[in-house]
């Protein structure tokens, strides 16, 4: 069964329920969230139900067993879900408001209208979704690089990357006799550099035992 002015003005539905001129009356915002507060807490078990409604004429029948639901109360609630099924409530109950300023017949127009509407809500939802995943992405990352972060504040796993292939070779084995004929060949200008990089980013953890040579360590990352 179509909503159109006929249904619309059921018991439940009538005219009057909507063209009511409201008072007047100055509201803080903090009476605004506490009318809120308690509207949801007096009706979250058929907002819940509502929410979870699928089907068109499903969502229609129960509006009109519950039209104390049709109302903002209602759809700033569901606007907190991010459920499809949710995301479609929403704007069924959106669309309904509008239906019920209008009065006019739900055509085939208010149909497009709905759906066109509720897929673009969906591709706000998951773009958001997107947007919240790619940042908790980035903040783990970045909590991550911290924590691996060595005494002189570096990388680890950058200071790894720029070292040349024989020098990752001794780290990936932890052979300490290969890194120093290793360190021994190149540049002491280079080899000092790449030395301290290393202690600085806990590569490379020098032993102060009498008698021990330094310890390399491999990342954990790699």
């Amino acid at each position: 069964m179509p909503w159109n002015v006929d249904t619309l003005s059921k018991e439940g539905f009538n005219k009057s329920v909507f063209n009511v001129k409201p008072e007047n009356k100055q509201v803080t915002e903090e009476e605004k969230e506490q009318k809120h507060k308690t509207f949801v807490e007096k009706n979250i078990k058929q907002l819940k139900h509502f929410g979870m409604l699928h089907r068109w004429d499903d969502s229609q029948k129960y509006l009109l067993d519950n039209p104390h639901l049709v109302c903002e109360e209602t759809a700033k609630y569901l606007k907190h879900a991010l459920m499809e099924q949710v995301a479609h409530q929403t704007i069924v109950m959106q669309f309904v408001l509008e239906l019920a300023k209008s009065l006019k017949t739900a055509d085939q127009q208010y149909m497009d209208a709905f759906n066109d509407e509720l897929e673009s809500f969906k591709g706000r939802v998951r773009e958001r979704a997107k947007a919240r995943i790619e940042k908790a992405m980035k903040a783990y990352e970045e909590e991550e690089k911290k924590k691996r972060l060595g005494p002189g504040a570096l990388d680890p796993v950058e200071v790894y990357e720029s070292l040349p292939s024989e020098l990752q070779k001794c780290f990936d084995t932890k052979d300490i006799q290969m890194l120093q004929e290793t360190i021994s060949k190149i540049d002491p200008n280079e080899a000092r550099f790449y030395m301290k990089q290393c202690i600085d980013s806990g590569l490379w953890v020098p032993n102060t035992k009498e008698g021990d040579g330094p310890e390399p360590e491999a990342p954990d990352s790699l």
